[in-house]
């Protein structure tokens, strides 16, 4: 490729943990514990910011304000996203191991991406003590990226762009534009098109689309056809370049992007 340099991969939900389930699991034990259930879509729908700013958004959400305040008498406060950060980051470390397995397809595009020169970098919502884990375990079982950055690394987490310009100083990648963002939530979308790169975003595996690999495959066609294209219609309206619906396809969307540059 003559254009296109990187490729910016985002870690959960879109090369390991199918269905993004790690940071799911943990925010809603946390809330649990805590003494204020939430659902897996409140879970879910703030997926992609740093985890202490996942956590506030979902202290903001009217229904859980609401809760919050028939459980202690009054509205949460920035004391009480600490005192859940705390238990979220126990909760999560104690488990992210187990959430470290390529999602199908990543492997080969990744080979076939290094064998056309690209480099590959990384952004994250997690925190650099918790990317070690991921990190170790993901190299294990065969994925490498060039570069990583996490979100406490940086002055501000998605959806701003501080993650991907940290990727493209040190992957030595210039223009912007020569760089193309992979995710799988609207926040990574959102941080690609902040950074003036290319924004793509998957939706087979995502955290959007929110099924494991065994539960997409007992979904009926027709309702997972709809899920499909409701999750396509969420990042094509975040303003993706492209939504692909699995990885497989990422190197026919570079070859396209090439040919636009």
């Amino acid at each position: 490729m003559r254009h296109i340099q990187a490729v910016i991969f985002d870690w959960a939900g879109t090369v390991v943990d199918f269905g993004c389930f790690a940071p799911m699991d943990a925010l809603m034990q946390s809330f649990a514990q805590a003494g204020v259930p939430i659902t897996a879509e409140e879970a879910r729908e703030p997926m992609g910011l740093l985890k202490r700013d996942h956590i506030q958004a979902i202290l903001r959400m009217e229904r859980v304000k609401q809760a919050w305040q028939g459980r202690f008498g009054r509205y949460p406060n920035a004391s009480d996203g600490d005192r859940l950060y705390e238990i979220f980051e126990a909760v999560l470390m104690a488990s992210l191991h187990r959430f470290t397995d390529p999602i199908p397809g990543v492997l080969d595009v990744v080979d076939e991406l290094r064998g056309k020169g690209l480099k590959i970098g990384s952004t994250t919502g997690y925190t650099r003590k918790m990317m070690e884990v991921v990190r170790q375990g993901a190299k294990e079982k065969g994925y490498e990226p060039d570069y990583v950055v996490a979100s406490d690394e940086v002055r501000r987490g998605r959806p701003y762009p501080d993650m991907i310009f940290q990727n493209l100083i040190g992957l030595d990648v210039h223009p912007p534009k020569s760089a193309v963002k992979v995710g799988d939530t609207v926040a990574d979308v959102k941080e690609g098109k902040n950074a003036g790169v290319w924004s793509v975003a998957v939706v087979k595996g995502s955290s959007e689309l929110g099924l494991t690999l065994e539960e997409m495959k007992r979904c009926p066609e027709k309702e997972l056809e709809a899920r499909i294209q409701e999750v396509r219609r969420k990042f094509e309206e975040a303003g993706a370049d492209y939504v692909m619906e699995s990885m497989e396809e990422l190197p026919s969307v570079l070859d396209i992007l090439e040919r636009q540059m």
